[in-house]
């Protein structure tokens, strides 16, 4: 069977030449004689994978030297439970609500302490980011928590909220590394990779220097501390070994295409292909308000539960994998990741104008 197109929101699309590159080196990597699945974390040969995995980030997002990289585990949902434990001193924080991870972020937050929701769009089923002017920040809140780009709702963040001396804590779990950032506009930035860089298993977390210290909250256990971490660049305990080095792959394919700034422009252009084309269609709509469409993740509906479920049938049969839409949206979602080819983007779209003229309302 040949590989299908796979728009699924996460686990997702890999870049094939890392998948080819990975299997030609699956039973010897580098002459070591065995997978790196099979590895010490200890080894000298392990190491250089993971220090040059941090180099290679570091150089594409241009992390400054006061920021450590961490790659750790349990997924980008532990650290709606880590980052209070850790960055909560007052008990208080302020969150935007912007989709389903940022509320399971707001409840986690409410076990450490006070949640402010400073903004919501959940009144228009997140179809949309709030006004970020004139936010009231607490004056005692520790930080501001955001979710980068939604992933479920398909909207993203064009520009940051106004936080004066607060810290901006950002969820970028389905956009990182698809456009440049301003790391400097961050206290922490994290990822689970299973949407962007690489297989599920491993979060790579981005946090000032200053933000590590010992003053955790009482009972915070050793693995969820961030010095202990940073400390032990990475590992304190055996670390997700195959799937960091499978994201040092993926920081290289990027780098290859020529960086950050070249990788905007080829989502800007896939992206364009599909909402170009929603925007003209008489049966399918995009969900969200345009000035806010995320470039990763796009939702989109017939108005016809039946009809929706016929296209996503359809397409399936014809290759285009994993289209259903989040249980809570609806109709269908198709996830364009980095390693999407623009090939994929573009048959699909001669896929639904097909679909269309041969379902005419």
């Amino acid at each position: 069977m040949s590989r299908v197109y796979n728009f699924a929101a996460g686990p997702a699309v890999l870049p094939e030449e890392v998948l080819k590159e990975a299997a030609g080196e699956m039973l010897d990597y580098n002459g070591t004689g065995m997978s790196v699945m099979e590895m010490s974390h200890r080894s000298k040969a392990f190491e250089e994978i993971i220090t040059d995995a941090e180099k290679t980030l570091r150089d594409l997002m241009n992390i400054p030297d006061n920021y450590k990289v961490l790659f750790l585990q349990g997924g980008a949902s532990q650290q709606f439970a880590m980052i209070p434990m850790n960055l909560m001193k007052n008990r208080v924080a302020d969150h935007i609500n912007t989709g389903q991870w940022a509320k399971k972020a707001i409840a986690e937050g409410k076990l450490f302490g006070k949640i402010n929701v400073i903004a919501s769009s959940e009144d228009k089923m997140f179809s949309y980011i709030p006004d970020l002017k004139d936010l009231k920040i607490s004056d005692d809140a520790d930080y501001v928590y955001i979710c980068h780009n939604n992933t479920i709702y398909g909207t993203k963040y064009s520009q940051l909220p106004e936080t004066g001396d607060k810290i901006i804590v950002a969820d970028m779990s389905s956009d990182i590394l698809s456009e440049p950032v301003d790391v400097t506009n961050y206290g922490l930035i994290f990822a689970g990779v299973q949407k962007n860089i690489g297989p599920a298993g491993v979060v790579v977390l981005i946090i000032r220097e200053d933000l590590i210290t010992e003053d955790v909250l009482p009972g915070t256990p050793t693995m969820l501390r961030y010095k202990v971490h940073a400390d032990n660049k990475s590992l304190y305990n055996t670390p997700p070994a195959y799937g960091i080095y499978i994201c040092g792959k993926v920081f290289k394919w990027v780098q290859n295409l020529g960086g950050l700034e070249a990788m905007k422009k080829i989502n800007l252009e896939k992206a364009s292909i599909l909402y170009d084309y929603l925007d003209s269609s008489k049966l399918f709509r995009g969900t969200v308000v345009k000035k806010d469409r995320s470039l990763m993740n796009v939702p989109f509906v017939t108005g016809s539960d039946e009809m929706d479920a016929n296209f996503i049938k359809e397409a399936k049969a014809s290759g285009f994998e994993s289209l259903k839409g989040h249980r809570t949206v609806g109709g269908m979602r198709a996830s364009i990741y980095n390693a999407m080819p623009t090939i994929g983007v573009e048959l699909l779209v001669e896929f639904m104008k097909k679909f269309e003229a041969e379902n005419k309302i």
